[in-house]
C-alpha cells in the first residue's frame, strides 16, 4: 500500500468528517497502563514571502492554538484517541472538530507527553493521567464553520507568543520538538537545493521555472517549503 493511496483516503475521512458532529463519551477511548491516550497536533502554516522580509523560517512561522470560554491561556488541539481510528486519524479528527481545520499531518509523532486532564490537575490518584501522541500538521483549509466552534476560538500567533499563551509546560516542550523537526526538514530541503548548479545549464533554468508539485506528493515529510527561499543559483 503506497502513501498516496494512504494519503488519498486521509482527506477522503477528513471530508467526511467535516459533516459530522463532534465525537462525545469515552465509550471507545483506549487506555494503556491506566492512561488515557490522547491524540493532538500542532497545526502550523509559512507566511508568503514579500520583497525586504526575512526568509528566516521563525519569522514567517505561524501556529494555531484555540481557546476556551473563561481562559486566558490557550492549548493545542487534541482529544482522546479511540479504537476505530488510528492515531492519525484521531489527530486529523481532533484538528477539524476543535479547530475547523484540515491538512498534511506528519509521518509520525513528533513525540509522547504525560500529564493529567484539566479537571485532575491537583489530584494524587492514577485517575486523569494522560499519554498524548503530538504531531506537525500543515494547515491546507480553514472552515467557516466547525464541530464545536461555539467552544473553541481559534488564534494564529508567532511562535513567540505561542510559548506565553501555552496553557502547560509539557505543550511548550512539544512546541519546542516541533521548531526542531521543523527546522532540520528545512536544512534538508536546502541541502537537496545545492546539489542543483550541477545540472546542465538549460536543465536547471527549466527546474527554475518549474511550479511546485504540491504538498500531497510529500506524505512523509512534516512540512513542505513553498519554494521562494530555495532560489537556483546558475553559475556561468
Amino acid at each position: 500500500m503506497n502513501d498516496s493511496f494512504l494519503l488519498s483516503n486521509l482527506v477522503m475521512l477528513q471530508r467526511i468528517m467535516s459533516s459530522l458532529p463532534a465525537r462525545t463519551g469515552r465509550h471507545r477511548q483506549r487506555y494503556v497502563d491506566q492512561l488515557r491516550l490522547v491524540a493532538g497536533c500542532i497545526p502550523f502554516r509559512l507566511e508568503k514571502i514579500v520583497e525586504d522580509q526575512s526568509c528566516n523560517l521563525e519569522n514567517r512561522l505561524l501556529v494555531l492554538m484555540i481557546s476556551s470560554p473563561n481562559r486566558d491561556d490557550l492549548v493545542f488541539p487534541k482529544g482522546g484517541w479511540e479504537d476505530d481510528e488510528t492515531i492519525a486519524e484521531a489527530a486529523c479528527r481532533e484538528a477539524l472538530e476543535e479547530a475547523g481545520v484540515k491538512g498534511i499531518l506528519g509521518d509520525k509523532p513528533l513525540g509522547v507527553w504525560e500529564f493529567r486532564s484539566k479537571s485532575r490537575q491537583n489530584s494524587c490518584s492514577l485517575e486523569g493521567g494522560c499519554r498524548g501522541y503530538m504531531f506537525a500538521l500543515e494547515v491546507t483549509e480553514e472552515l467557516d464553520t466547525w464541530a464545536e466552534k461555539a467552544n473553541y476560538a481559534r488564534k494564529w500567533l508567532t511562535v513567540d507568543d505561542a510559548f506565553k499563551f501555552c496553557r502547560y509546560d509539557w505543550m511548550r516542550e512539544a512546541l519546542n520538538k516541533f521548531l526542531t523537526v521543523l527546522s532540520k526538514d528545512s536544512t534538508n530541503e536546502a541541502k537537496e537545493e545545492l546539489e542543483f548548479p550541477t545540472i546542465p545549464l538549460a536543465d536547471a533554468q527549466a527546474e527554475c521555472r518549474t511550479p511546485s508539485t504540491g504538498c500531497f506528493e510529500k506524505p512523509s515529510s512534516v512540512q513542505h517549503l513553498d519554494e521562494s527561499c530555495n532560489k537556483c543559483t546558475v553559475e556561468v
